[in-house]
């Protein structure tokens, strides 16, 4: 059994090396678009490491487009072309670590956009799927808890409700190196945290209330102490 012991720094190292190894393998092999990967177990014993690295270096390939994971099926090369193909993988392993201030720019900049369509859009299970990662959020902050995860469940449960698959696959791409970078610069401090649950509160009600000016600006308050550290730090 292989143990993920690794720093986060070890972690991304190590999954981009994955990613250029399945690159590799999509070569030497002569896999076309839509022949199917080997199983994450046969990879996982291949390149010694754990099932779960592989997993989320799958995950990342099919977020772009790459690769293509089918249920009881297995996962599927995508319908591009090997050079094209091999020019985004290293484009991929190129990106440099996410600025801070960029990405909070990012996340603004979606989720102002995002909160609109939700309250336009937002169906009875969207609001159920919101409650109940506000409910979590408030629990654990209320025991002193870390809710950073729970925190951005809520804003993912926003984005799914605005009904915009591309908004809510940039939510989803962005949001591993939110979670890593809200830890490292321990933004989510209790105080903060606190008044955070206030501030959910009243951007659920204006969706609830299928309000979207008022959804805006609840969520331009929810980020107004978040940017200024940003940007004084």
């Amino acid at each position: 059994m292989k143990l993920d012991t690794h720093t986060k720094s070890e972690s991304s190292k190590i999954q981009n090396e994955i990613i250029s190894k399945i690159g590799e393998l999509i070569n030497v092999k002569n896999l076309e678009p839509g022949d199917k990967l080997p199983s994450e177990r046969t990879l996982s014993e291949k390149f010694n490491v754990s099932r779960s690295v592989i997993r989320l270096a799958i995950q990342k390939l099919e977020l772009y487009g790459l690769l293509k994971s089918r249920p009881q099926s297995g996962t599927f090369v995508a319908n591009i072309g090997v050079i094209a193909m091999n020019g985004m993988i290293d484009d991929i392993l190129r990106l440099e670590e996410q600025d801070f201030k960029a990405l909070v720019e990012t996340r603004i900049l979606l989720e102002l956009k995002t909160v609109r369509l939700a309250a336009i859009r937002r169906s009875k299970n969207d609001l159920e799927n919101m409650k109940s990662a506000l409910t979590a959020y408030s629990e654990k902050v209320r025991n002193g808890e870390a809710a950073v995860e729970e925190d951005l469940l809520f804003h993912l449960a926003i984005a799914k409700a605005s009904k915009n698959a591309t908004i809510n696959t940039f939510m989803l791409m962005i949001t591993p190196e939110i979670i890593t970078n809200f830890e490292t610069y321990h933004v989510c401090d209790k105080g903060l945290a606190l008044k955070g649950i206030e501030e959910h509160e009243a951007i659920y009600k204006a969706i609830e209330q299928q309000n979207p000016q008022l959804a805006k600006q609840k969520m331009k308050d929810h980020f107004s102490e978040l940017y200024q550290y940003c940007y004084n730090v």
